[in-house]
């Protein structure tokens, strides 16, 4: 009877194996994308609707910057090193892509609004080639980096040239797709360029 019940015991086992990778391969074929990827996406919703201001002071929203593929990036103007690498890296990756006839706008959301007016930035901007910048109140920029899991934290006592610490990853977005995939700090234009690429191909 042991050894019936221990069969029985490893067939369900087997049974259940197999069905949960069966579960896991059907998960990667319905994803257009997989191929792309660099790795696994942890759960949870990233990207969303956001208000917020352009170098001009106008009124734009997520409908509108993100009309084409996007490569978008939280930061500060007065950063003194991961934010002008990191938008130089995405401006030169849009424009590698450019090359291919691939429309691509590289999108920097500043989580320091206090400091990054809309002249602040179109001065920033203005040193990226095709770099969109914005701005707006406290309560709009939050409310962006909150929809695309952003963190940053700005000192409670701030002197003239206070630090924010924040997420340094770039969020490749795509019109009607929404967050596909992100991009590491150590990515190269080259890389980014690529596997965005692919991303649209896979479309």
């Amino acid at each position: 009877m042991l050894k019936f019940y221990t069969g029985v015991a490893a067939i369900t086992l087997a049974a259940l194996l197999g069905w949960q990778g069966y579960v896991v391969m059907q998960r990667q074929s319905a994803d257009a994308f997989a191929a792309c990827r660099s790795g696994a996406i942890a759960g949870g919703e990233i990207g969303g609707a956001f208000d917020l201001l352009d170098t001009k002071g106008a009124a734009v929203t997520d409908a509108t910057v993100l009309s084409k593929p996007a490569l978008v990036y939280f930061g500060y103007a007065s950063c003194p090193d991961v934010c002008p690498l990191d938008n130089a890296r995405n401006a030169e990756a849009a424009g590698l892509l450019a090359k291919t006839g691939v429309d691509v706008t590289p999108v920097f959301i500043t989580v320091d609004p206090a400091r990054d007016t809309p002249a602040v930035l179109a001065d920033y901007a203005s040193n990226f080639d095709g770099l969109v910048a914005l701005t707006g109140s406290e309560a709009q920029t939050a409310a962006a980096a909150k929809a695309y899991k952003v963190y940053y934290q700005i000192p409670e006592k701030r002197d003239p040239g206070y630090m924010v610490d924040h997420t340094t990853m770039t969020y490749l977005m795509l019109p009607k797709v929404g967050f596909v995939d992100f991009f590491q700090r150590d990515t190269s234009s080259k890389d980014v360029a690529e596997r965005t690429a692919c991303f649209l191909k896979a479309q």
